[in-house]
């Protein structure tokens, strides 16, 4: 299977979401915090997280890039730059399931790490939850070291 690795167009959107939908199952905090309160607002967790998507196109979007095979979007990588502290940002990163294992996540991120270096960037840096095994392996295998933790707290009120 080809892949290719483009720039972000607007009518990837929907596409992006449902990915990070789908990507983000069992290990979204948005979903976690449903599980203890319920949906919020009106709102479930898959809107929620979705939403993480419209922040990053708006905030960023030549620096999301989108994985296709046969004119199929497969997975895709957002990015953030802050010029003034010389830092990139991985906030998502998603690949459907029909491709995954095959190391597209890690091509994603080399895309994004060249990217950053590009943009003159001094370091890239990128989270997930301790439960996420996937990327719990997959990030320290491209060369991330573990620089702390963050414990979330939720209540209803």
């Amino acid at each position: 299977m080809e892949i290719q690795i483009r720039v972000y167009r607007p009518d990837d959107l929907a596409e992006l979401k449902r990915l990070t939908v789908e990507g983000f199952e069992g290990i979204a905090i948005d979903q976690k915090v449903e599980e203890l309160c319920g949906v919020l607002n009106g709102h479930d967790w898959r809107w929620r997280k979705a939403r993480h998507i419209d922040d990053d196109v708006a905030a960023n979007p030549t620096g999301v890039f989108v994985a296709e095979s046969g004119g199929k979007v497969v997975g895709y990588i957002t990015t953030r730059i802050d010029r003034e502290l010389g830092k990139g940002r991985i906030p998502n990163l998603a690949v459907d399931a029909s491709t995954r294992g095959q190391g597209l996540g890690r091509k994603l991120i080399e895309h994004a790490l060249a990217y950053f270096r590009s943009e003159g960037m001094g370091y890239a840096m990128i989270e997930t939850m301790a439960y996420n095994e996937v990327g719990n392996h997959l990030y320290p295998s491209c060369g991330f070291q573990e620089v702390g933790r963050q414990i979330h707290f939720a209540m209803k009120l």
